[in-house]
């Protein structure tokens, strides 16, 4: 019989929910399952689903192999990278992410999320993660002895509560535990926006590396940046950000305003000559956020949900799995019985790479980056220490420009601003 409508719902009980399927919840739930943990991910949306932030960094794959999943990417034949490249005018350089300081991957992939995102989450089901798709978390309570879920199904609007002894946030942009427990903070970044597209590229110029992401500044405001990520069937990413000011004036309609942002950087105009402007181009703004714990009684934020600096150095989704690896073993020895320190053993070693991050983004912005990146005469040494932060080893306290970003950049880039510039610095010159 079914139950009459002023009968309380049910509770279920489980160990372990995941809000969020992406990146930092797949590999959250698939090392928690390794561990014989009990796992639920509560996710909104249906996979696949479109996504950006499809560079990846060579520490996601450290991510990925530990949660069991490298075969499966592997098997997906995605676009392979090996660095990063950059340009403004005439000036370029590269980075080999495979000469780098730090111990680890030097390769990576250029995804298109949707598509990884789906790899990820079937690998965490074939794990034995059970995954419920279209589940909105409504409500949630973390004021009883077990955190409580109130979750509606989307196909048909009902309701249902789940407790369990632990939720991780991995829900990304959705936000959702800070949005409900009032856990937002302002971001200290200035509000900017990215208009991108995904085109079929038609680059025939033999010098553009399909291996590597090209990041081009505008030629005349150093601080708008475009991003050209190839694909592995001939299309790419491409976008450009700015802040709100240099979209004043700009055409209304985004795919307009991208190609005018291109049109005005010679470099980029010449790669993309052949482009077929085949989808319509989207926007975000307002990205950057911030909040006022990873955690407290009974939850943890992961990745986006807690923190997002900026797209430029393609760091979003190593954090998000960096932070998801950290979790799951902390909250593994939670639930076997030890006494943990989230705060000292998540929250302040997994800011550590966050703010080194932030220096490298802040630095890029004011110039200071860009002063070390194009410089000609870089020390090898030092360039394989940068190289290391930007393949994403932002946590190795063994790099000097890790455990003092701040201090070593701004030393570095006074170094390297007082040199004459050769503004036809070649990729050449830079090996």
């Amino acid at each position: 019989m079914k139950p009459a409508e002023h009968e309380p719902k049910q509770t279920e009980q489980r160990q372990v929910i995941v809000i969020g399927a992406g990146p930092s919840g797949a590999i959250a739930s698939a090392l928690l399952k390794r561990q014989g943990h009990d796992v639920l991910v509560l996710e909104r949306q249906v996979f696949p689903r479109f996504s950006i932030g499809e560079s990846l960094l060579p520490h996601c794959l450290d991510f990925v192999e530990e949660a069991g999943m490298l075969p499966a990417v592997e098997a997906a034949a995605f676009q392979f990278k090996n660095g990063a490249a950059f340009a403004c005018g005439e000036r370029y350089s590269d980075f080999d992410f495979r000469d780098k300081f730090s111990a680890g991957k030097g390769t990576a992939y250029q995804v298109l999320r949707g598509d990884f995102d789906k790899v990820l989450a079937d690998d965490a089901e074939r794990q034995g993660v059970e995954i419920r798709y279209q589940q909105e978390i409504v409500a949630a309570d973390f004021s009883g002895p077990r955190p409580c879920l109130t979750v509606r199904r989307l196909l048909d609007g009902t309701e249902y509560h789940v407790e369990c002894a632990f939720v991780l946030d991995g829900s990304g942009y959705g936000r959702v535990l800070p949005r409900l427990l009032d856990l937002d903070l302002p971001s200290s970044f200035p509000v900017r926006q990215a208009v991108f597209s995904h085109i079929e590229d038609g680059i025939v110029a033999p010098e553009f590396d399909r291996d590597k992401i090209l990041i081009s500044v505008h030629p005349q405001h150093s601080d708008v940046w475009f991003w050209l990520i190839p694909f592995s069937n001939g299309r790419c990413s491409v976008g450009v950000v700015a802040a709100a000011e240099h979209y004043q004036n700009r055409p209304v309609d985004l795919d307009a305003c991208l190609r005018e942002f291109i049109e005005q950087t010679p470099q980029l105009a010449r790669l993309l000559e052949h482009a077929l402007w085949d989808t319509p181009a989207r926007s975000i703004g307002g990205y950057s956020a911030n909040v006022k714990s990873l955690h407290g009684p009974g939850f943890a934020l992961l990745g986006n949900a807690a923190e997002f600096l900026d797209p430029v150095f393609s760091s979003g989704v190593t954090i998000a799995m960096r932070s998801a690896s950290m979790a799951a073993g902390v909250l593994h020895r939670q639930l076997s019985g030890e006494r943990v320190d989230w705060h000292g053993e998540f929250a302040v070693p997994l800011k550590r790479g966050v703010d080194c991050f932030r220096a490298y983004v802040e630095g890029w912005y004011d110039g200071s980056l860009q002063d070390v990146i194009f410089f000609t005469k870089a020390n090898p040494h030092i360039r394989r220490m940068i190289c290391s932060i930007l393949a994403g080893y932002a946590w190795d306290l063994d790099n000097p420009y890790v455990a003092e970003p701040q201090r070593r950049l701004r030393v570095l880039s006074e170094l390297c601003a007082a040199q004459p510039i050769n503004k036809k610095a070649s990729a050449k010159e830079w090996a």
